[in-house]
Formats: structure tokens, sequence, C-alpha cells
């Protein structure tokens, strides 16, 4: 069965769910995909038909006269789909093809480089597609597998997995520190030249105290950038104080190209999730890749300098 018959099956089963739950939303939760894949299959659904399918207002959803010969049709194709035998089960079909992976270009060089190199190692039938860019990328328009993204806040119509945190470190060059002093409060940013990232955080850093509660601190500086590796090289070359990853500066710390700052105050931990549409018809290697990459992430825990 090709691609196409398969997403039309799945197009089906996501109409029948819309219809028996009253809403897109219900659909979502009940089948396990995010909002925007069900609003998707949808489209695709009356693209097919040649019609519109359903009356929508605020309160209610309802049938045209074409959803309603739709809706025979979707529970026909239905029971007949369901006739046809699995000739492999999810568990046991070989783990091979292609997934789309998308993340920022710190995150991939830095972290995922080792672990999609192992995974591909371990899988020589699999084959990733890394897409790099600091944005968050819509997952639908692009056609994206999966995104890993270091974040807090992530879009709720989209199907996240944790797989570990993000300590971040305040640092700076020895030369800025000599020449413009170290800074022992985070208040003390304000008279620094903070080296900012367009995308999180721009003008406001975010700490917690050993021993209290999380508060932000206002920073400006004469340089931001959409790509952290950028800020960090300006850092390095003693441009000012930057807030990085720290699994992207511990080796500068070690070697002394960077002095970590502000010792009692941790700076807020992000979270590290792999971002995708749909728990349904995921495929086998998109499958093996996240289990993966879960535990990949765990073991760093474990072994911070591996």
């Amino acid at each position: 069965m090709n691609r196409a018959n398969m997403d039309r099956i799945t197009a089906a089963a996501v109409f029948i769910r819309i219809v028996e739950g009253g809403s897109l939303a219900a659909a979502a939760g009940s089948l396990g995909m995010s909002r925007a894949m069900v609003t998707r299959y949808l489209a695709e659904m009356e693209q097919w038909a040649g019609a519109r399918l359903l009356h929508r207002t605020t309160r209610r959803l309802s049938l045209t006269h074409a959803g309603e010969q739709t809706l025979t049709r979707c529970r026909q194709l239905l029971a007949v789909a369901e006739e046809v035998p699995e000739v492999v089960s999810p568990h046991t079909a070989p783990v091979q093809g292609l997934v789309r992976l998308a993340c920022a270009q710190s995150l991939a060089q830095e972290v995922l480089a080792p672990a999609v190199v192992e995974f591909l190692r371990q899988h020589p039938l699999a084959g990733i597609d890394l897409h790099i860019d600091s944005r968050a990328v819509n997952l639908v328009e692009e056609r994206i597998d999966l995104a890993v993204r270091i974040s807090n806040n992530l879009d709720p119509n989209l199907i996240a997995r944790q797989l570990g945190e993000c300590p971040s470190v305040v640092c700076a060059a020895p030369a800025y520190l000599a020449r413009r002093g170290t800074p022992l409060r985070p208040e003390d940013l304000a008279e620094h030249n903070c080296l900012t990232y367009s995308w999180f955080g721009s003008s406001l850093w975010t700490f917690t105290h050993v021993a209290g509660e999380p508060f932000s601190v206002p920073v400006t500086g004469n340089l931001s950038a959409n790509e952290s590796h950028v800020l960090l090289a300006a850092a390095v070359q003693g441009g000012g104080v930057t807030q990085q990853p720290l699994y992207a500066v511990r080796h500068l710390l070690a070697a002394g190209k960077l002095v970590a700052l502000l010792a009692d105050h941790q700076p807020q931990r992000m979270g590290i999730h792999a971002v995708f549409q749909s728990r349904r018809q995921m495929s086998p290697v998109l499958r093996a890749l996240i289990d993966f990459l879960a535990d990949w992430f765990e073991q760093a825990a474990r072994s911070p300098d591996r």
C-alpha cells in the first residue's frame, strides 16, 4: 500500500473521530495528534471530496450533505482496511527510512552530531536529514518529522517528549573582565556589555539564587544575534558577557578562555524536548530515533564529560 493510500486511510479515521468527538480538539486528544495535524487531514479529506464537509460555528460542528456521504464512505474504507492483516508488527519492523530532523546549530554541532552518528551506526538502513535553523520551524508546513528544541514554552498543538535539561552559565573572557571588572551579583550586569540572543531572553536574564526564588534582571549590550555560536565567539574575543548552554562552553571554561560568573546564581534551566506531530502512524525509524535520543541524553546526564 503506497503512502498516498495510507494518508487517505488516516485522513478517513481522523474525519470520523472529528464527527464522533464533535470538535477538532477532541479528535486531536483522542488520537494523540496535534491540532495542526488534525486540521491538515481534514483539509486533505475536503480536497479529495471536492466539497466542504463540515459546517463550523463557535459552538458546534455539523455535517454538510457531502460530509454525510463522505462519512459513510470513510467508515466503509476503514472496515475494509481493518480486514487487511499486518504483515509486520511495529515492534519487529526494521529500522529503516529517512527522518527529517530540525534543530539549532549549537545543539546540532555540540550534542546531536555524535548522537546521530552513533544512531546511524546502529541502524545502517536509516538516514537522517538535518535541518539547522535558530527559529522554531513549522513541522507541518516544512514536513519535518522531528525537532529537538531547548525551550520551556512549547507549542501546545504539538506532541513533546522531554529528553533532558539544559543548564546554562554566564561567562566572559579574562580580557573583558580585566578591562571592565567582574560582576558579583546579577544586578551588576546592568553595568556590563551583555551579548544577547535574539530568539530568547534578549532583555531579561532569569536566575535562581541557591537559597531563593527565581528573579529576572534587565540586560543590555551592543551586540545581539539569532545564533548563539556568534555570541560565543564574540565573548571569547572579549566582546562582553554571554549566557550560554553549559555543553557549548565546558571546554572553553576548562581551557581558561572563558570564566564562569555568578557562582551563587543559577541561570534558568531549559528543557530539551523531542517535538513531533503525532504518536499515531509513527514510523519505526522515528520511534527508534526518539527512544535512542532519550537514552543518549539520560546517559549524558549521568556522565557530563561524555
